[in-house]
């Protein structure tokens, strides 16, 4: 566990991100990170967002299923 300090950035709050966390999460600065809710309450801090992968796992479904029919259409 990573014990992170909240602090105040002008007129918001924030945390400071050590060098351990970054590099575990693949990020660097002017990254996107995701904060999502947690199923069992609490959040998850990801660097990518699982709606979105969710709904590309689909699309790369239908283009696999549709193949024939896409290639078709493009022509």
């Amino acid at each position: 566990m990573v014990e992170l300090k909240v602090r105040r950035f002008g007129n918001s709050l924030g945390v400071v991100l050590p060098k351990e966390v970054i590099s575990r999460l693949n990020t660097q600065d002017g990254a996107l990170l995701h904060l999502i809710e947690a199923p069992e309450g609490g959040y998850r801090l990801v660097p990518y967002d699982p709606h979105f992968e969710k709904k590309m796992a689909q699309a790369e479904d239908i283009m696999r299923r549709y193949s024939d029919t896409l290639h078709v259409l493009a022509q």
